[in-house]
C-alpha cells in the first residue's frame, strides 16, 4: 500500500453546492415510490414500520430544506485535499483562543459530519457559549473516504486502518504535531487506532462507544460489566443484520439503496430508532430535519455503497487489538446499542476518564451535544500538561 504522497499545499477551499438537478430527481423519485405491504401490529419488530415511513418520507419530499442545511454547513470552513489516492473533504474551524488545543473528531455509519455542526461553536469558542476559554479547541472534522463529500472511493483496502493513517497525514500537514481525537461508532476505533499509529502524536482520545469488540474472562466481570456484554449480544442476535451484509456483499446492497431513496430512509432511519434514547419514534431523540439532513447527504452524494464497504473492507483486519498506552477517556451513553465492558477496556487501554451520562445513545453529537462537550472539555482538561500545542497550520491553497 503506498503511503500519503500529496503536498501540503494541496489543500483547496470547498462549499457544498449541490445541484438543483439532483433536488429534483429526490423529489421525483419520493413521489412516485413503490410500497410494500404493511403488516398490521407488528411497529418495529420487523423493521422499520410502512405508515410511519411513508409520513417522514411525506415531510422529506414536501417540508424539508436541504438548501437550509447546506447553508449551515457552509458557515463553517471546509477544505479538500488527496491523501493516499482518495479524496478527503473536512471541515476546519480554528478557535479565537491562541493557546486552543487541536482536536480530530470522526464520525461513523450511518453518520456524517453533519453530526457535529451543533458542537462546533462550544469546542472552539467556549467564551462565547459560557465556558472556560481555557478549554478551547481547534477542531478538525474529516469525512471518511466512501462517506459524503469525501466519497466514493475508488479502489479497495480502505478500511478503519487506512483512514487512521490518514487522519495522521492530515494533521501533521495542517501542522498540528501534539492533537486530541473523539469518536464514537467507526470514529471509535479510528480514533484508537490513531493513537497506536502516532502514540508521540495523541495528547489523549476520547471515545463515546466502544472501539473494540470486548473479549476476556466473563466470569470475572461484575454485575454491570456482565450486564454490558450481554449488550453485544443482544446486539449480533437481534440488530445486527446491516453489519453481516455491509461486511459481505455492501455492492449489492448499493443497487438498492442507490436507487430507492425511501430505501435509503429506511435503511438509516432504523439505527436512529434503534441505537438512542429514543421513545417511540426516532425524533424524540434527534431532530427530525437535522435526522433526515444526514440522510439525504448520504443520498446526494451517492455512497450509500461506499460507505457501506468500510465494514468489508475492516472485516478482513478485525483482529485481537493491540494494547494502547494513550491516555484514553470513555463517555457512556446509556441507550447505545453496545455498551463498553470496562473491566476489558482496562485492559487494552490507558483509561483515565470514565463518565456515565444521565441519558443519551449512539449519536452523541446530535442527541446530548451538551453533555458530549462537556466531557470532552473535562477529559481534555485534566491533560492540559501534555499539550504541548503548535497551533493551527495553514489551510488555503
Amino acid at each position: 500500500m503506498n503511503s500519503p504522497t500529496t503536498r501540503p499545499t494541496d489543500i483547496r477551499p470547498f462549499r457544498a453546492a449541490l445541484p438543483q438537478a439532483a433536488l429534483d430527481d429526490l423529489n421525483h423519485r419520493l413521489e412516485r415510490t413503490r410500497w410494500p405491504d404493511d403488516l398490521p401490529g407488528a411497529g418495529w419488530e420487523y423493521g422499520v414500520p410502512p405508515a410511519y415511513l411513508r409520513e417522514l418520507a411525506q415531510h422529506w419530499r414536501t417540508g424539508f430544506d436541504w438548501r437550509a442545511h447546506e447553508a449551515r454547513l457552509n458557515e463553517f470552513p471546509q477544505f479538500l485535499t488527496e491523501i493516499d489516492g482518495a479524496q478527503v473533504h473536512f471541515l476546519h474551524v480554528t478557535s479565537p483562543e491562541p493557546d486552543a488545543t487541536p482536536l480530530i473528531l470522526t464520525h461513523g455509519w450511518p453518520g456524517s459530519v453533519l453530526e457535529f455542526l451543533d458542537v462546533i461553536g462550544p469546542l472552539t469558542d467556549p467564551r462565547a457559549h459560557g465556558g472556560d476559554p481555557a478549554d478551547a479547541f481547534h477542531v478538525v472534522i474529516p469525512s471518511i473516504p466512501g462517506f459524503g463529500f469525501s466519497g466514493p472511493t475508488r479502489e479497495t483496502h480502505w478500511d478503519y486502518r487506512r483512514v487512521a493513517r490518514a487522519w495522521a497525514e492530515l494533521m501533521e500537514r495542517l501542522g498540528y504535531h501534539r492533537y486530541g481525537a473523539q469518536g464514537g461508532d467507526f470514529g471509535s476505533g479510528i480514533s484508537r487506532e490513531l493513537g497506536l499509529i502516532a502514540p508521540e502524536r495523541l495528547i489523549g482520545i476520547h471515545l463515546n462507544s466502544p472501539p473494540t469488540f470486548p473479549t476476556g474472562d466473563a466470569s470475572t466481570l461484575g454485575e454491570l460489566d456482565r450486564e454490558r456484554l450481554g449488550s453485544w449480544t443482544r446486539h449480533q442476535t437481534e440488530t445486527s443484520g446491516y453489519v453481516a451484509l455491509q461486511s459481505t456483499r455492501p455492492q449489492t446492497l448499493a443497487y438498492a439503496l442507490s436507487d430507492s431513496p425511501v430505501g435509503q430512509l429506511a435503511w438509516i432511519v432504523e439505527k436512529f430508532k434503534e441505537w438512542t434514547d429514543s421513545t417511540g419514534t426516532p425524533e424524540s431523540a434527534v431532530d427530525r430535519d437535522h435526522m433526515l439532513s444526514n440522510v439525504t447527504l448520504y443520498w446526494l452524494t451517492g455512497t450509500a455503497g461506499s460507505s457501506a464497504r468500510l465494514y468489508k473492507e475492516s472485516a478482513r483486519t478485525w483482529a485481537a487489538a493491540e494494547v494502547s498506552e494513550v491516555p484514553t477517556g470513555f463517555a457512556v451513553f446509556p441507550h447505545d446499542v453496545t455498551l463498553p465492558v470496562r473491566a476489558f477496556a482496562e485492559e487494552l487501554d490507558h483509561i483515565v476518564h470514565w463518565t456515565e451520562m444521565p441519558r443519551g445513545g449512539h449519536f452523541a453529537a446530535m442527541e446530548e451535544p451538551d453533555l458530549l462537550t462537556t466531557d470532552i472539555r473535562v477529559f481534555f482538561r485534566a491533560l492540559a500538561g501534555f499539550r504541548q500545542n503548535t497551533g493551527p497550520g495553514e489551510t488555503t491553497a
